[in-house]
């Protein structure tokens, strides 16, 4: 058994080393053996190590795992995973079963290219048992790396998969304690984790949308993805090279009718943009933004409970997720254009734009100068759809925001009829006369409900 002592790679690498009882494989490719090479540098690796390969060639690769799938992929993941433990089972279950609680980690990556021009990004698997001869578990993660070198990118590697595997053997009694010492040493500075898919019975009594908010509130990832149909995804495979639409809010209303009135603001958005976009091959993708930090300073961030009650809502609605960690405009459109270079379309009512000038950006050097011109510096423009005069000013009380002013037209206000005082005033009609700021009319649909 390991120590209550939190562990370094080293020691936690050792201790498997030393656990006559854990035994498996290792398949690495794209970013050296450095998982592997832990275990053989730190001693005793007999104990633990079956064997260790590194099928780089894409025909060998493909005679072990299968073609026609990409190289870095969750399909080559579980190509890989499967062909390693059968293999790793039927080799030694007879002589090593008994006593046994086999593994087997496999990871397919994409570390930076000599260029520096690629995604650096890869997956990360493991399949393992918790008894000898006991059904077997898979972890699942979709990983990017921000180290600056391909070599710092294969020493994080090296230390991620060293605290999967410590993790799942020793560190699964909570999502909590398995996640906290997934991400010992790594996570965050050097590794985001998008992604996490969870399978078998160690696995069961988990949550795993609360895992995925879990990611968010703990710092592993800057966003995840939750979709209305299928399964759930890393956002680049929903975002990558689309057109997007992005609706953010606190969604605090999770009743079917404020759903579907979000929806339809959503949706009529997606249509601008489409049309904007005549000639695009494919419809512009569409998501619902949450934040697990609070809007206001005087208000609490929501505990995962509420977010998943405010994310079920929405995906009952028939909408797609994304769950940011941070609330600012600009970060959310910034992790967007990462994945894409098409449009980005942020679409609201008037407070979404009444909240970007009175933020308090006080992170930022520039302030609010600097926070506008990341918002918009990568084909971003905001939607804007009119409130009433008793919301927005319902709005502008509780958020204690002043100098606004507007004139109305039978009980509502647009974009186009709001005004800021100077200075900041001389900026927002700079936005709104350059259309950064794009006034639109409610759906007809909206307004009836």
């Amino acid at each position: 058994m390991p120590s209550a002592q939190k562990l370094d790679t080293h020691h936690k690498a050792l201790t498997l080393n030393l656990d006559t009882s854990t035994f498996g494989s290792f398949a690495e490719i794209g970013a050296g053996q450095e998982v592997a090479r832990w275990f053989l540098l730190v001693g005793a690796a007999s104990g633990t190590v079956a064997k260790t390969i590194s099928a780089y060639d894409k025909e060998v690769s493909d005679d072990l795992y299968g073609s026609g799938t990409r190289y870095v992929s969750r399909q080559r993941l579980e190509a890989m995973l499967d062909n390693e433990w059968n293999q790793l089972v039927t080799q030694l279950s007879e002589t090593r079963g008994p006593q046994t609680r086999f593994f087997c980690f496999v990871d397919t990556v994409s570390a930076r290219n000599f260029a520096g021009t690629n995604d650096s990004h890869g997956w990360i698997g493991l399949r393992f048992q918790l008894q000898p001869g006991g059904s077997p578990n898979d972890v699942l993660l979709h990983m990017n790396m921000r180290d600056p070198s391909n070599a710092l990118q294969q020493q994080a590697i090296g230390i991620l998969g060293v605290n999967l595997i410590y993790a799942a053997f020793y560190e699964v009694q909570t999502k909590e304690s398995f996640l906290e010492s997934l991400a010992q040493d790594v996570v965050a500075e050097r590794i985001e984790i998008d992604y996490v898919d969870l399978r078998g019975p160690a696995f069961e009594s988990w949550d795993r949308r609360a895992l995925l908010v879990h990611l968010v509130r703990a710092g592993l990832a800057e966003a995840v993805f939750f979709p209305a149909n299928g399964s759930a995804v890393p956002p680049t495979e929903v975002l990558h090279k689309k057109a997007v639409v992005l609706a953010p809010g606190e969604f605090g209303h999770t009743d079917p009718v404020h759903s579907q009135v979000h929806l339809q603001l959503l949706a009529s958005g997606i249509q601008e943009l489409q049309e904007h976009l005549a000639d695009a091959k494919s419809p512009p993708a569409g998501f619902f933004c949450l934040t697990v930090a609070s809007y206001r300073l005087d208000k609490p961030a929501p505990e995962i409970p509420e977010l998943l009650l405010r994310i079920g809502a929405l995906l009952a609605a028939g909408g797609d997720v994304l769950l940011f960690g941070k609330p600012e405009l600009y970060h959310m459109t910034a992790l967007v254009n990462r994945h894409t270079q098409a449009p980005v379309r942020v679409v609201g009512g008037l407070s979404l734009v009444i909240r970007a000038f009175e933020d308090v950006y006080g992170n930022l050097e520039g302030r609010h100068l600097e926070a506008l011109a990341r918002l918009f510096a990568q084909n971003v423009r905001i939607y804007v759809y009119p409130m009433t005069v008793g919301d927005l000013q319902e709005w502008l009380k509780r958020a204690s925001a002043s100098g606004w002013d507007w004139s109305e037209t039978n009980g509502w206000v647009s974009a186009s009829q709001l005004r800021r005082a100077p200075p900041t005033g001389h900026l927002f009609a700079y936005l709104l006369a350059s259309n950064f700021l794009v006034p639109m009319r409610l759906p007809v649909e909206t307004m009836r409900a």
